[in-house]
C-alpha cells in the first residue's frame, strides 16, 4: 500500500503539516508506505478551461493536459496511490489558494458531464481531508465552514468512493503573539490549547490514517 500525504500549508512543520504527519504514521503503522508532499515547493497553475480532460477522443481525456509541477504528482495519485491524505488551513474562509488550485486540477479531468454525474478515476480510493483554522468551534458554522467542508467530502467522495475529514479549531497561529495586532486572541489560552488540545488533535490525526488504511474499497 502506497498513501499520499499532501500539504497545502506554506509551512513545513506547522499545525497542517504536523497533524498530516500524524496521519501518515498512521497509515505506516498498518504497513503502508507514504509520502508527503509539500504543494508550496511546486510551480504550476489552476484550472486553465482548455477542456481538453472532456474532449472525447483527445490524447488528454480523463486527464489534465497541462504540464507543470504538478504533472507527476497527479501521475502517481492515478496510477500508484491506494489513499490520499489532504491538509490546509482555513484562509479567508476555505482551503489556501495552493491547495484550491491542486483540487481543480486534480479532480476535475475525472468529473464526467452526465446526469448523474460519473468519474474516470480508474478505481475507488479512500480519502481524507485535515482542516486547521484560528477559529473555535462554535463559530464553524456561523462562518459557513461546515458547507464548504461538506462541499469537498461530497466531491471526493463522488470521484474516488470515499472521503472522511478532521477539524482542528482555535490553533495556535504566531510564534510571538505580542508581535502582532491581534487583540480579539488571548495568547495565554492560545498556548494553554496547543499543549492540552492539539496532541488529542494529533492522535484523532493518526487515527484517521489507520481507518484509511484498513478501508477497502475493492
Amino acid at each position: 500500500m502506497y498513501v499520499i500525504g499532501i500539504n497545502g500549508s506554506p509551512r513545513k512543520h506547522g499545525n497542517t503539516a504536523t497533524l498530516l504527519e500524524h496521519a501518515l504514521k498512521g497509515v505506516e503503522s498498518e504497513g503502508a508506505e507514504t509520502e508527503l508532499v509539500h504543494l508550496y515547493d511546486r510551480e504550476y497553475t489552476g484550472c486553465t478551461s482548455c477542456f481538453a480532460c472532456k474532449t472525447l477522443s483527445g490524447k488528454s481525456y480523463g486527464r489534465c493536459a497541462v504540464k507543470d509541477g504538478l504533472t507527476p504528482l497527479l501521475g502517481r495519485i492515478e496510477q500508484d496511490a491506494d489513499a490520499i491524505i489532504l491538509g490546509s488551513p482555513i484562509y479567508f474562509g476555505t482551503d489556501t489558494g495552493m491547495m484550491r488550485s491542486f483540487l481543480e486540477r486534480l479532480m476535475f479531468p475525472y468529473l464526467t458531464y452526465t446526469l448523474p454525474h460519473g468519474t474516470l478515476f480508474p478505481r475507488k480510493i479512500p480519502t481524507g481531508f485535515i482542516y486547521t483554522m484560528n477559529i473555535p468551534e462554535n463559530l464553524v458554522k456561523e462562518y459557513g465552514y461546515t458547507l464548504h467542508f461538506a462541499t469537498n467530502e461530497n466531491v471526493l467522495s463522488s470521484l474516488f468512493g470515499y472521503s472522511e475529514h478532521l477539524c482542528a479549531y482555535d490553533t495556535y497561529q504566531f510564534k510571538d503573539y505580542s508581535k502582532v495586532l491581534c487583540t480579539m486572541f488571548d495568547a495565554k489560552k492560545k498556548a494553554e490549547r496547543k499543549k492540552t488540545v492539539f496532541p488529542k488533535d494529533c492522535k484523532k490525526a493518526f487515527d484517521m490514517g489507520v481507518r484509511l488504511a484498513r478501508k477497502n474499497l475493492a
